[in-house]
Protein backbone atom coordinates (compact mmCIF):
# COMPACT_ATOMS: atom_id res chain seq x y z
CA UNK A 1 0.00 0.00 0.00
CA UNK A 2 2.76 2.61 1.08
CA UNK A 3 4.17 1.94 -2.41
CA UNK A 4 1.22 2.72 -4.04
CA UNK A 5 0.98 5.94 -2.56
CA UNK A 6 4.15 6.69 -3.26
CA UNK A 7 3.65 5.83 -6.69
CA UNK A 8 0.26 8.11 -6.98
CA UNK A 9 2.02 11.41 -5.78
CA UNK A 10 4.40 10.71 -8.00
CA UNK A 11 1.92 10.57 -10.62
CA UNK A 12 -0.21 14.06 -9.11
CA UNK A 13 3.22 15.65 -9.86
CA UNK A 14 4.27 14.69 -13.22
CA UNK A 15 0.72 14.32 -14.49
CA UNK A 16 -0.75 17.08 -16.79
CA UNK A 17 -3.78 17.50 -18.44
CA UNK A 18 -4.82 18.50 -22.51
CA UNK A 19 -3.29 21.63 -22.12
CA UNK A 20 0.06 20.26 -22.52
CA UNK A 21 -0.87 18.10 -25.31
CA UNK A 22 1.08 18.96 -28.35
CA UNK A 23 -0.15 15.70 -30.04
CA UNK A 24 -3.44 16.75 -32.14
CA UNK A 25 -4.07 12.19 -31.49
CA UNK A 26 -3.45 12.68 -28.23
CA UNK A 27 -5.34 15.89 -27.64
CA UNK A 28 -8.78 14.57 -29.26
CA UNK A 29 -8.69 11.42 -27.27
CA UNK A 30 -7.90 13.14 -24.20
CA UNK A 31 -10.95 16.34 -25.06
CA UNK A 32 -13.33 14.01 -26.51
CA UNK A 33 -12.96 10.57 -24.77
CA UNK A 34 -11.04 11.05 -21.56
CA UNK A 35 -12.89 14.56 -20.25
CA UNK A 36 -16.40 13.89 -22.13
CA UNK A 37 -18.57 14.57 -19.04
CA UNK A 38 -22.14 13.67 -21.12
CA UNK A 39 -24.26 10.90 -19.45
CA UNK A 40 -24.54 7.97 -21.81
CA UNK A 41 -27.66 5.44 -21.32
CA UNK A 42 -25.04 2.36 -21.16
CA UNK A 43 -23.97 3.73 -17.28
CA UNK A 44 -27.33 2.62 -15.87
CA UNK A 45 -26.80 -0.88 -17.49
CA UNK A 46 -23.54 -0.82 -15.78
CA UNK A 47 -24.21 0.16 -12.68
CA UNK A 48 -27.56 -2.22 -13.02
CA UNK A 49 -24.55 -5.15 -13.86
CA UNK A 50 -22.61 -4.08 -10.65
CA UNK A 51 -25.18 -3.85 -8.22
CA UNK A 52 -26.80 -7.40 -9.22
CA UNK A 53 -23.05 -8.61 -8.05
CA UNK A 54 -22.82 -6.53 -4.55
CA UNK A 55 -26.37 -8.23 -3.86
CA UNK A 56 -25.35 -11.65 -4.63
CA UNK A 57 -24.56 -12.86 -0.93
CA UNK A 58 -23.72 -16.47 -2.90
CA UNK A 59 -20.10 -18.24 -2.17
CA UNK A 60 -17.71 -19.41 -5.05
CA UNK A 61 -14.20 -21.36 -5.02
CA UNK A 62 -11.83 -19.13 -6.80
CA UNK A 63 -8.72 -20.98 -8.33
CA UNK A 64 -5.71 -18.24 -8.82
CA UNK A 65 -3.16 -19.41 -11.10
CA UNK A 66 0.72 -18.67 -11.45
CA UNK A 67 3.12 -19.15 -13.91
CA UNK A 68 3.06 -22.67 -15.89
CA UNK A 69 -0.92 -23.43 -14.90
CA UNK A 70 0.03 -24.12 -11.30
CA UNK A 71 -2.43 -23.33 -8.69
CA UNK A 72 -1.13 -20.75 -6.18
CA UNK A 73 -4.43 -20.07 -3.93
CA UNK A 74 -7.86 -21.19 -4.23
CA UNK A 75 -9.96 -20.17 -1.71
CA UNK A 76 -14.35 -19.63 -1.34
CA UNK A 77 -15.21 -16.22 -1.14
CA UNK A 78 -18.84 -14.38 -1.83
CA UNK A 79 -19.52 -12.92 -4.90
CA UNK A 80 -20.07 -9.54 -3.42
CA UNK A 81 -16.43 -9.18 -2.05
CA UNK A 82 -15.05 -10.21 -5.34
CA UNK A 83 -17.32 -7.63 -6.99
CA UNK A 84 -16.32 -4.85 -4.64
CA UNK A 85 -12.20 -5.62 -4.10
CA UNK A 86 -11.53 -7.65 -7.81
CA UNK A 87 -13.64 -5.54 -10.09
CA UNK A 88 -12.81 -2.47 -12.17
CA UNK A 89 -14.17 0.59 -10.25
CA UNK A 90 -17.62 2.12 -11.52
CA UNK A 91 -15.05 5.22 -12.94
CA UNK A 92 -13.04 3.13 -14.69
CA UNK A 93 -15.60 0.85 -16.03
CA UNK A 94 -17.07 4.36 -17.49
CA UNK A 95 -13.69 5.18 -18.91
CA UNK A 96 -13.39 1.83 -20.65
CA UNK A 97 -16.92 2.15 -21.81
CA UNK A 98 -16.08 5.83 -23.23
CA UNK A 99 -12.44 4.73 -25.00
CA UNK A 100 -14.31 1.22 -26.75
CA UNK A 101 -16.72 4.10 -27.76
CA UNK A 102 -14.43 6.43 -29.37
CA UNK A 103 -12.45 3.98 -31.08
CA UNK A 104 -15.12 1.68 -32.03
CA UNK A 105 -12.42 -1.88 -32.53
CA UNK A 106 -14.31 -4.61 -34.34
CA UNK A 107 -12.23 -7.71 -32.22
CA UNK A 108 -11.24 -7.36 -28.90
CA UNK A 109 -9.23 -9.30 -26.16
CA UNK A 110 -9.60 -9.19 -22.22
CA UNK A 111 -7.41 -10.84 -20.24
CA UNK A 112 -8.92 -11.83 -17.15
CA UNK A 113 -12.78 -11.72 -16.85
CA UNK A 114 -13.39 -12.03 -13.22
CA UNK A 115 -17.09 -11.25 -13.00
CA UNK A 116 -17.29 -9.22 -16.11
CA UNK A 117 -17.09 -5.63 -14.83
CA UNK A 118 -14.76 -4.84 -17.39
CA UNK A 119 -16.52 -7.10 -19.83
CA UNK A 120 -20.02 -5.36 -19.90
CA UNK A 121 -18.26 -2.10 -20.31
CA UNK A 122 -16.18 -3.70 -23.63
CA UNK A 123 -19.30 -4.68 -24.81
CA UNK A 124 -21.67 -1.99 -24.32
CA UNK A 125 -19.06 0.58 -25.75
CA UNK A 126 -19.26 -1.24 -29.07
CA UNK A 127 -22.41 -4.05 -29.44
CA UNK A 128 -21.07 -4.63 -32.80
CA UNK A 129 -17.71 -6.00 -31.36
CA UNK A 130 -16.29 -9.33 -31.19
CA UNK A 131 -15.35 -9.73 -27.60
CA UNK A 132 -13.01 -13.01 -26.54
CA UNK A 133 -12.15 -12.84 -22.82
CA UNK A 134 -9.97 -15.25 -20.90
CA UNK A 135 -10.83 -16.06 -17.45
CA UNK A 136 -8.61 -19.02 -15.57
CA UNK A 137 -11.05 -20.15 -12.89
CA UNK A 138 -14.42 -21.88 -14.00
CA UNK A 139 -16.56 -20.96 -11.16
CA UNK A 140 -16.12 -17.36 -11.87
CA UNK A 141 -16.19 -17.40 -15.49
CA UNK A 142 -19.34 -19.14 -14.56
CA UNK A 143 -20.74 -16.16 -12.62
CA UNK A 144 -19.73 -13.73 -15.49
CA UNK A 145 -21.80 -15.88 -18.55
CA UNK A 146 -24.55 -15.67 -16.32
CA UNK A 147 -24.35 -12.30 -16.09
CA UNK A 148 -23.53 -11.65 -19.53
CA UNK A 149 -26.76 -13.76 -20.25
CA UNK A 150 -28.93 -11.81 -17.80
CA UNK A 151 -27.78 -8.31 -19.46
CA UNK A 152 -27.83 -9.63 -22.94
CA UNK A 153 -24.45 -8.99 -23.87
CA UNK A 154 -24.49 -11.44 -26.93
CA UNK A 155 -21.24 -10.07 -28.57
CA UNK A 156 -18.92 -12.12 -25.73
CA UNK A 157 -17.15 -15.09 -26.35
CA UNK A 158 -16.10 -16.50 -22.82
CA UNK A 159 -13.39 -18.82 -23.03
CA UNK A 160 -11.96 -20.48 -19.36
CA UNK A 161 -8.02 -21.10 -20.16
CA UNK A 162 -4.83 -20.57 -18.23
CA UNK A 163 -3.86 -17.06 -20.13
CA UNK A 164 -0.09 -18.08 -21.39
CA UNK A 165 -1.41 -21.29 -22.59
CA UNK A 166 -4.20 -20.15 -24.64
CA UNK A 167 -2.15 -17.05 -25.90
CA UNK A 168 0.80 -20.05 -27.11
CA UNK A 169 -2.38 -22.37 -28.49
CA UNK A 170 -3.45 -20.29 -31.43
CA UNK A 171 -1.81 -18.57 -34.16
CA UNK A 172 -2.06 -14.93 -33.22
CA UNK A 173 -0.67 -13.31 -36.44
CA UNK A 174 -4.57 -14.46 -38.31
CA UNK A 175 -5.92 -12.43 -34.89
CA UNK A 176 -7.22 -8.41 -35.26
CA UNK A 177 -7.80 -7.62 -31.82
CA UNK A 178 -7.72 -3.50 -32.23
CA UNK A 179 -7.98 -3.73 -28.83
CA UNK A 180 -6.46 -5.70 -25.78
CA UNK A 181 -7.34 -5.42 -22.10
CA UNK A 182 -4.96 -6.60 -19.94
CA UNK A 183 -6.07 -7.26 -16.37
CA UNK A 184 -5.18 -10.81 -16.03
CA UNK A 185 -1.78 -11.70 -13.71
CA UNK A 186 -0.40 -8.46 -12.42
CA UNK A 187 3.18 -9.56 -12.49
CA UNK A 188 6.28 -8.13 -14.44
CA UNK A 189 7.24 -11.45 -15.90
CA UNK A 190 3.61 -12.80 -16.84
CA UNK A 191 2.64 -9.02 -18.40
CA UNK A 192 5.88 -8.56 -20.37
CA UNK A 193 5.11 -12.76 -21.88
CA UNK A 194 1.61 -11.73 -22.84
CA UNK A 195 2.72 -8.71 -24.33
CA UNK A 196 5.09 -10.07 -26.49
CA UNK A 197 2.97 -13.21 -27.42
CA UNK A 198 0.62 -10.66 -28.45
CA UNK A 199 3.23 -8.59 -30.58
CA UNK A 200 1.95 -10.35 -33.95
CA UNK A 201 -1.64 -8.92 -33.75
CA UNK A 202 -0.76 -5.68 -33.99
CA UNK A 203 -1.81 -3.15 -36.48
CA UNK A 204 -1.75 0.44 -36.70
CA UNK A 205 -5.23 1.09 -35.47
CA UNK A 206 -4.42 -1.41 -32.05
CA UNK A 207 -4.87 -0.06 -28.83
CA UNK A 208 -3.37 -1.95 -25.95
CA UNK A 209 -5.04 -0.89 -22.10
CA UNK A 210 -2.86 -2.77 -19.33
CA UNK A 211 -4.52 -2.81 -15.80
CA UNK A 212 -2.46 -1.82 -12.63
CA UNK A 213 0.85 -0.49 -13.95
CA UNK A 214 2.25 1.19 -10.57
CA UNK A 215 0.39 -2.02 -8.40
CA UNK A 216 4.17 -3.03 -7.59
CA UNK A 217 7.74 -2.01 -8.09
CA UNK A 218 7.72 -5.29 -11.00
CA UNK A 219 4.93 -3.53 -12.59
CA UNK A 220 6.70 -0.44 -12.69
CA UNK A 221 9.58 -1.85 -14.32
CA UNK A 222 7.33 -3.92 -16.91
CA UNK A 223 5.47 -0.59 -17.59
CA UNK A 224 8.98 0.87 -18.48
CA UNK A 225 10.15 -1.73 -20.75
CA UNK A 226 7.06 -1.78 -22.76
CA UNK A 227 7.39 2.06 -22.85
CA UNK A 228 10.67 1.19 -24.60
CA UNK A 229 9.49 -1.23 -26.61
CA UNK A 230 10.46 0.30 -30.96
CA UNK A 231 7.15 -1.25 -32.16
CA UNK A 232 5.21 1.42 -29.39
CA UNK A 233 5.42 4.83 -30.39
CA UNK A 234 2.54 6.50 -27.85
CA UNK A 235 1.58 5.96 -24.47
CA UNK A 236 -0.41 7.12 -22.17
CA UNK A 237 -0.33 6.81 -18.11
CA UNK A 238 -3.50 7.48 -16.42
CA UNK A 239 -1.99 5.97 -13.19
CA UNK A 240 -4.31 2.47 -12.79
CA UNK A 241 -3.75 1.88 -16.75
CA UNK A 242 -1.37 2.25 -18.84
CA UNK A 243 -2.81 3.17 -22.46
CA UNK A 244 -0.66 1.80 -25.43
CA UNK A 245 -0.50 2.83 -29.21
CA UNK A 246 1.26 1.41 -32.13
CA UNK A 247 0.55 4.09 -34.87
CA UNK A 248 3.78 4.54 -37.24
CA UNK A 249 2.64 8.40 -38.17
CA UNK A 250 3.45 9.03 -34.42
CA UNK A 251 6.72 10.28 -33.30
CA UNK A 252 7.80 8.42 -29.52
CA UNK A 253 5.85 9.91 -26.55
CA UNK A 254 4.92 9.69 -23.05
CA UNK A 255 2.15 10.88 -21.68
CA UNK A 256 0.87 11.35 -18.24
CA UNK A 257 -2.38 12.14 -17.63
CA UNK A 258 -5.20 13.15 -15.32
CA UNK A 259 -7.95 11.68 -16.55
Amino acid sequence: MFFQIKSYLKFLWHSKNEHAVHSPFVFSLITKCFYDSKPKTAYSVLREYRNSLLQNKNTIAVTDFGAGSKVFKSDVREITRIAQTAGISPKRAELLFRIVNYFRPEYILEIGTSLGLATSALSLGNPNAKITTLEGCPETAKIAQNQFRQFGLININSVVAEFENYLKDHRLSTFDFKLVYFDGNHSKKATLEYFELLLPTVTNETVWIFDDIHWSADMEQAWQLIKKHPKVTVTIDIFQWGIVFFRHEQEKEHFIIRA
